[in-house]
């Protein structure tokens, strides 16, 4: 029996319908299908997940609880707090620690304020429509990055050797000169991955948007700072806090060219290194595995600080567009 529709739009669930015999009738709503738990998506995740779990979670859970703990008569006792505050009130300790936190956060600010801005540089000219030969000069940046810390340590110590190298003074021999040192080698070493962060953003900002800038008569610089900027602003704030991370966790660099002593006379020693002589041990140093990892939980504080501090005080207040 054919059925003629009097009203509501083409198809609709629960629409009124006139037969032709004249009764009206309501065709019922159609319930939505529950679609099944899909295995293929645990299937995939499941192997990174076992593996981040038991290499990262794990002995970051692990860290955690023995920092509670010191050995008393051989045996680990629950101390609560007991050595959080040996380590900042400890006359042998506490120096070395609040030391290490200042070089760590000037290590930072080196990366931050010139690694992020070359890089950010380096990524405005790349995307530059005129710019011929790209891929090779992204190539040459990023190469860098592609290398082993040694090789990076090892180059640039001959590069400024009073010795061998090409100044005259002793960089990394100097307490004054040490750290901020050691900061530009890394700069040179990573700024290929702000570079790229950068430059994958300035690529995808539609050419409308350019050009309807110089229709209206702003030059290159206006354009980039008053278009290009705003719209990547939430990609400054991830590059930063990725900044802050990477160089609170550093180690490798300063350790392969300064060793664990981070020289001269601690100028260049940050937590990493501080972590690696209080756990380990060095020279006449005893090594503590409770204490070390009372250092590795104040590391995760500051780290755990400082991605909050970006979470509540950047993230919140930038306003992301869909490009």
């Amino acid at each position: 029996m054919s059925r003629l529709r009097t009203s509501g739009p083409p198809d609709e669930a629960g629409a009124e319908v006139v037969t032709s015999a004249g009764a009206a009738t309501t065709r019922p709503e159609a319930k939505p299908r529950r679609r099944g738990f899909r295995t293929h998506v645990v299937v995939f995740i499941a192997p990174a997940a076992a593996i981040y779990t038991v290499f990262m979670v794990y002995p970051l859970l692990d860290s955690l609880r023995l920092s509670l703990f010191a050995p008393v008569d051989g045996n680990l006792t629950f101390v609560g707090l007991d050595n959080f505050v040996h380590l900042l009130t400890d006359d042998i300790l506490a120096p070395q620690f609040w030391n290490a936190v200042w070089n760590n956060l000037v290590f930072f600010a080196v990366h931050f304020f010139v690694q992020n801005p070359i890089g950010l540089l380096l990524a405005a000219l790349l995307a530059a429509p005129t710019l011929r030969g790209r891929s090779t000069y992204r190539a040459l940046l990023f190469i860098p990055t592609t290398l082993s810390v040694v090789i990076v340590g090892f180059i640039w110590q001959l590069i400024i050797s009073p010795v061998w190298g090409f100044v005259d003074t002793p960089l990394l021999g100097q307490s004054s000169t040490a750290l901020v040192t050691l900061a530009l080698m890394s700069v040179w070493q990573y700024v290929g991955i702000p570079m790229i962060l950068f430059y994958a953003v300035l690529i995808s900002i539609p050419h409308e948007l350019t050009e309807a800038a110089t229709v209206d008569g702003a030059n290159g610089w206006t354009t980039f700072w008053r278009v290009k900027f705003p719209l990547i602003l939430p990609t400054v704030g991830i590059v930063s806090v990725v900044t802050y991370v990477a160089n609170m966790n550093a180690f490798d660099l300063i350790y392969t060219v300064k060793g664990a002593l981070a020289g001269p006379d601690f100028a260049s020693d940050i937590m990493g290194t501080f972590f690696f002589r209080t756990f380990f041990g060095f020279q006449l140093q005893q090594g503590s595995s409770t204490m070390g990892a009372t250092v590795a939980t104040m590391m995760f504080l500051l780290i755990l600080a400082g991605v909050l501090l970006y979470f509540y005080g950047w993230q919140r207040r930038i306003e992301s567009y869909q490009l």
